[in-house]
């Protein structure tokens, strides 16, 4: 027998194509049957390829098409349960009393199929579904990788091309990402390569994975790009260091029609709603790769051992919450984040594209993520090289002045606490002196002889270098006019908390600030508290704008 071919829903318009086959089924009955059911008729009758014989088990076989649509699972399983016993029990008398049982069993499926309609004409498919049917029925054709929005844990479907090298089974501790484009003059990613390897010693290039979006849409520019690349760093894409990628343009949403927001001409809109995806595919690979992932752009330089700085930073922030540090005040240059962010912030991008820059969209993600300031670090480890800017070739002379060549130089402030009994005025309190966060200090009102502040470590550490800075360019006589350093050991606990019992100076501030190397070689102990007193009063408030410390811990103990 022959039977007709009907659509089974499989996409998310599975609600409307149901509603169709029920019709379906409903005037296949009716043409059989001969009888009235009022459900509009299909174009093309198919009462003649169905034999009275063969009704229930067609009627059978098309309710078990229907039952089988998403979202329909428990609905699914108990209805088909009875409707087998049913159907099998009917067919079982249908040997010796056909006609006495076959239409009270039609009947019962004809009133079935009809109220299946009308429940789903009557809003049974959830608000949020009938939202994302419509979002989807907008999208153009190409827009596919749109549907997946709704997972933001997950990463996204996209298949991509790699151009040269393969990732390595083992997750490595950082990942760095570029996102490069045909630029009209000029062209410094492979610049930007070379010194993201030379600026690397050998262990740290073991724990870095460099990623390179090709995002241009001409394939004989990325093409002849990748050959060059290939040329020069082949010896880093053997040893799965550098990975080079394309996404085919198909995955793309459209880039027609765009909003244009603050009022930018229409190619202006475009570009950056380009680069948004860009990176939200850039973002979407790197997910599972490493444990940090560093965003850079492909036109910068990086500073001397900029992994060690980073790992010293990372280290400092343990038990304390944070989604994005910053390593340069530039665009989208040295921004850091958790890999386990990655599939979110790829999420993030693609659903608001074209609503504004990328930079800006990243500080909103910062926010809806529960990180409220900025977390800056100084000195910038990464720099913008770049002349003309990959939009128009326009120039572009932004260079970062907090950027120093050589970063390993980088204070470790190793975990503490701290406390003062000078008067603390407003927020500023203790700890925002021993952050390296930009544009934080601690600030208190005039102190007296005596007054002290001081730091205890979590546990007793080798220290080799401390430099306290006091004051501010804005506030130049808010410094600790008289005060000397100390280091104690032999912390015991009191009613006030832990305090060292046992103190030694180091030296005196001068012109509000004191600088001492070689401590590992001058003092006999690890070092359980530093210490400011106060050594006279003075009028002036005082600002103490940054406390750094280096510790004697080898790079090889930084935590990987």
């Amino acid at each position: 027998m022959h039977w007709p071919q009907l659509s089974v829903a499989r996409t998310l318009t599975w609600p409307l194509e149901a509603v169709d086959t029920c019709r379906e089924v409903a005037s296949l009955l009716r043409d059989a049957l001969g009888k009235s059911v009022p459900v509009n008729r299909p174009t093309n009758s198919h009462s003649d390829m169905i034999h009275d014989s063969s009704i229930s088990a067609y009627c059978f076989c098309m309710l078990k098409y229907i039952l089988l649509y998403k979202h329909m699972q428990e609905f699914q399983f108990s209805v088909r349960h009875v409707i087998m016993r049913l159907m099998w029990k009917a067919m079982d008398k249908m040997r010796c009393f056909r006609k006495r049982s076959m239409f009270p069993f039609l009947g019962f499926l004809i009133t079935f199929l009809l109220f299946f309609n009308l429940y789903m004409d009557d809003g049974y498919v959830l608000e949020a579904e009938k939202r994302e049917l419509g979002e989807t029925l907008m999208q153009p054709a190409n827009s596919h990788t749109f549907k997946d929005l709704s997972n933001f844990s997950g990463t996204i479907n996209v298949t991509y091309r790699y151009l040269a090298g393969i990732p390595l089974p083992r997750r490595k501790y950082l990942t760095i990402g570029l996102s490069s484009v045909k630029r009209k003059k000029g062209n410094y990613l492979l610049e930007t390569i070379k010194s993201i390897f030379d600026q690397s010693s050998y262990e740290e290039l073991k724990e870095i994975v460099v990623v390179v979006h090709l995002a241009d849409f001409d394939l004989v520019w990325c093409e002849n790009l990748v050959q060059e690349m290939t040329r020069k760093f082949a010896h880093h894409i053997i040893a799965g260091r550098l990975l080079v990628i394309h996404t085919p343009e198909e995955y793309y949403p459209s880039l027609d029609g765009l909003k244009r927001n603050y009022n930018d001409p229409e190619d202006r809109v475009r570009f950056r709603s380009k680069q948004n995806v860009d990176y939200a595919f850039l973002l979407n690979f790197c997910t599972n790769l490493s444990h940090f992932y560093m965003m850079l752009e492909d036109d910068v330089r990086c500073s001397r051992n900029f992994l060690t700085a980073l790992k010293k930073v990372i280290i400092s922030r343990e038990g304390s919450y944070w989604v994005m540090l910053e390593f340069s005040k530039l665009g989208y240059i040295g921004k850091l984040y958790h890999s386990r962010d990655l599939p979110r912030l790829a999420h993030f991008l693609l659903m608001f594209y074209q609503e504004m820059p990328c930079d800006w969209l990243l500080i909103h993600f910062r926010g809806l993520l529960a990180q409220k300031d900025v977390i800056r670090f100084k000195p910038s480890l990464f720099q913008h090289m770049g002349y003309y800017s990959s939009y128009k070739g326009a120039e572009n002379k932004l260079k970062d002045d907090d950027f120093e060549e050589d970063s390993i130089d980088i204070p470790d402030n190793p975990p503490a606490t701290l406390y003062t009994n000078i008067n603390v005025f407003e927020n500023y309190e203790a700890t925002k002196a021993y952050s390296s966060i930009v544009d934080e200090y601690f600030w208190g009102k005039p102190p007296c002889t005596g007054d002290f502040f001081v730091i205890i470590f979590n546990k007793p550490t080798k220290i080799s270098k401390i430099k306290i800075v006091t004051g501010t360019e804005d506030r130049q006589n808010d410094i600790l006019h008289h005060g000397a350093l100390e280091v104690g050991q032999k912390a015991v606990e009191t009613k006030q908390g832990r305090q060292c019992t046992s103190y030694i100076t180091l030296g005196e501030f001068k012109g509000g600030n004191i600088e001492v190397s070689n401590i590992d070689h001058k003092i006999g102990f690890d070092i359980e508290c530093v210490r400011i007193v106060v050594a006279a009063s003075q009028k002036e408030w005082v600002i103490i704008r940054t406390i750094s410390l280096w510790t004697t811990q080898p790079v090889s103990q930084l935590k990987k």
